[in-house]
């Protein structure tokens, strides 16, 4: 861009040239004095509006029938909403199909013009009714706002009717909704102000990481992410396994499928990613025929279904994969000798004559005494056919379009922790030494510990998957990308070892024991929480931390408030293995302009149910903190934006007025 003020002119006025260059660009924007003033006045006005609601989600787990009801309901928001405008007017058997229609419109319609003797009057009463939750819903919001969140098909229409009604436009609001279902779009208005309503009620979703494994889909719960309006996410360990394996990690893709087979979720690789898995399917008939692999059947399986072919084949296929694990892990453990996880190296620890092996001084006996694959003179070789199996695997994973395109959105949407409004937001931990102090670790032969460990896990991670067609340009970011997922000092992990073999093979306690970070211990301790939260640059007063990774024993008597109210565990349990040991299913923090709110879920039973029977899941919402003022768009991190803005415009309009930068339209 070529500037027309020499350089003693823009001292003169005040402005350097890296400025004016900036504000020659606002310009473009705002060509105008009075569009720059409009702008102003639009921005200030912003600010003292409501803050929008956050809801915050952890441990997702692959649940997505609850999940996606947990974003339809809106936490039991939309229900709060109902009750607000019809609790006193409409029955508990109206209002719960309103808020189920409002949750799965499409199915429940489906279902009431079949029942339905005089549909047209079902449709007025109906419409009238979704427009006034709709208004309450939208109530805090400016009119721009609210006109991007609507259904383009019906943006004029819902916002004429979203107005205030009057005496005088009574009968225009009544020839509108009659006419909506004179030309037969009373069906599809209902399904997109349904829409909307859900839509207006999450201003802004956290996902506080593990959205993969254990539950059958994890690829619906990443479509429905993708789509989303307004999303963040914390990556969790389960989520770096599955970005690690996208980036053609061998160790990492062995352990994604060693945990589908765990948790009988081979159908999420082979139907929804398209991951063939023949080969390791031939491999294992091949390499373990004969052996019943008992320690590898799938969780969860029925007593009745053990014998099954399907359950053999797996359990063949689980223990084929995890042998071959640890024959890859051995590689970047021996590669990368900083890690410090020699103590993760078993296989030449093993006699295998005797079936024992040597943990800590101690020679235990394994359960299964059965390696043919393993070499004993060379325990961590991989066989011919385990090489060719490996790289085919690799390949698949390199090249899925699908799964390229969910791992691309878990790195433009996500990130190892985040501060937001006031709260630090990260699944697992910040490494602590046992007197409290921030755990340094060294990183490709630097060391960080605190915000700038976390800051450059990141920043290796990025690095491997944008440059995972060229393995050689980043060798040790790809084996630090592989140890986030169970290495010590990894704050996605959060524990002294991943004691998978022993779990596997081993029947004593003891040694299946994984030894937490002093992080789990210091977080009852609100000193620790305003250390953590000085660290990374939030005020230990008025911010908190939200975590998830390790799920709370509400049966137990646990709570999820810690640290005299500074640290949110939000981890109830919405994966359904989790449930035994909860008590309960889920938890969403909400955030919005007046508190901090806690609500406890019961399990989903499903959403058939739900649809036919209108059976919600039954949300208990606990008040953890009440502002004494309501919270405005100004005292957020928008609003610290939007004042950044003003300021920039305000400085535009000076140079318009100086003459420094020229009008572009008159």
């Amino acid at each position: 861009m070529v500037l027309d003020y020499d350089k003693d002119d823009l001292l003169k006025n005040n402005y350097s040239e890296d400025e004016l260059r900036y504000l020659n660009l606002l310009a473009e924007k705002f060509p105008t004095v009075q569009s720059a003033c409009t702008e102003i006045i639009n921005l200030e006005s912003i600010l003292n509006l409501p803050k929008g609601t956050e809801h915050f989600l952890t441990d997702i787990h692959g649940e997505y029938e609850t999940f996606s009801h947990i974003l339809r309901n809106a936490s039991g928001m939309v229900r709060k909403k109902i009750d607000t405008v019809y609790q006193y007017s409409l029955t508990e058997k109206t209002r719960n199909q309103l808020a189920t229609l409002i949750y799965y419109p499409e199915e429940k319609l489906e279902i009431i013009t079949k029942e339905e003797d005089d549909l047209q009057s079902w449709y007025a009463i109906t419409l009238r009714r979704l427009i006034e939750v709709a208004r309450v819903s939208a109530d805090k919001y400016t009119r721009s706002k609210v006109r991007k969140a609507m259904p383009q098909d019906f943006s004029y229409v819902i916002d004429e009717l979203l107005n205030e009604p009057n005496a005088k436009k009574e009968k225009y609001f009544d020839c509108i909704i009659q006419s909506i279902i004179d030309v037969d779009r009373a069906h599809h208005f209902i399904v997109a102000i349904s829409k909307f309503i859900q839509r207006l009620l999450i201003d802004r979703l956290h996902i506080i990481g593990d959205i993969f494994d254990r539950g059958p889909y994890a690829d619906k719960v990443m479509d429905a992410i993708q789509k989303h309006h307004s999303v963040d996410i914390q990556w969790g360990n389960h989520d770096i396994v599955w970005m690690a394996a996208a980036t053609g990690i061998r160790a990492s893709i062995a352990a994604v499928i060693r945990l589908s087979a765990r948790y009988n979720n081979l159908d999420t690789l082979e139907d929804a990613y398209g991951i063939n898995l023949m080969p390791l399917a031939t491999f294992a008939m091949k390499a373990y025929k004969g052996d019943p692999c008992e320690a590898f059947i799938p969780k969860n399986t029925p007593p009745e279904n053990v014998g099954s072919t399907h359950i053999k084949l797996t359990s063949k296929m689980h223990k084929a994969i995890m042998v071959i694990e640890m024959k890859l892990a051995s590689e970047i453990i021996h590669r990368s000798p900083e890690m410090g996880m020699e103590d993760r190296l078993l296989l030449d620890k093993i006699n295998y004559e005797k079936g024992t092996i040597l943990i800590d001084g101690r020679e235990l006996e394994l359960n299964d005494k059965s390696f043919p694959t393993i070499d004993p003179k060379d325990p961590y070789k991989l066989t011919d056919e385990e090489k060719e199996l490996a790289e085919k695997l690799r390949f698949s994973f390199l090249y899925c379009e699908k799964l390229q395109s969910h791992i691309k959105t878990l790195f433009s949407k996500g990130s190892t922790y985040m501060a937001y409004n006031s709260n630090l937001l990260f699944h697992g931990c910040i490494p602590l030494d046992d007197k409290g102090d921030f755990k340094e670790v060294i990183l490709q032969g630097n060391k960080y510990k605190g915000k700038a460990l976390c800051d450059q896990f990141d920043l290796i991670c990025r690095r491997a998957y944008f440059n995972r067609e060229h393995p050689e340009r980043t060798c040790k970011d790809r084996d630090y990308m592989w140890y986030l997922w169970s290495g010590a000092d990894s704050p996605l992990f959060g524990k002294k070892k991943m004691a998978t073999f022993e779990r596997y093979f081993l029947d004593d306690k003891e040694v299946q024991k994984e030894d937490s970070n002093a992080y789990y211990k210091l977080r009852d301790d609100k000193d620790s929480c305003s250390k953590i939260l000085r660290e990374f640059g939030l005020d230990p007063e008025t911010s908190h931390i939200v975590n998830g990774h390790v799920p709370v024993k509400v049966k137990k008597g646990e709570s999820p408030v810690k640290a005299e109210g500074k640290l949110f565990v939000i981890d109830g349990g919405m994966s359904k293995p989790y449930q035994k040991v909860t008590g309960i299913a889920g938890y969403t923090l909400i955030y919005d302009s007046y508190s901090l709110i806690l609500a406890e879920h019961t399990p989903f039973q499903s959403k058939r149910k739900a649809i036919t029977d209108e059976v919600d899941i039954v949300s208990t919402r606990n008040m953890i903190e009440h502002a004494t003022k309501r919270i405005c768009v100004g005292d957020t991190d928008i609003g610290t934006s939007i004042r950044e803005q003003i300021c920039n415009l305000n400085r535009l309009l000076e140079a318009y007025r100086k003459g420094v930068v020229k009008v572009k339209k008159i």
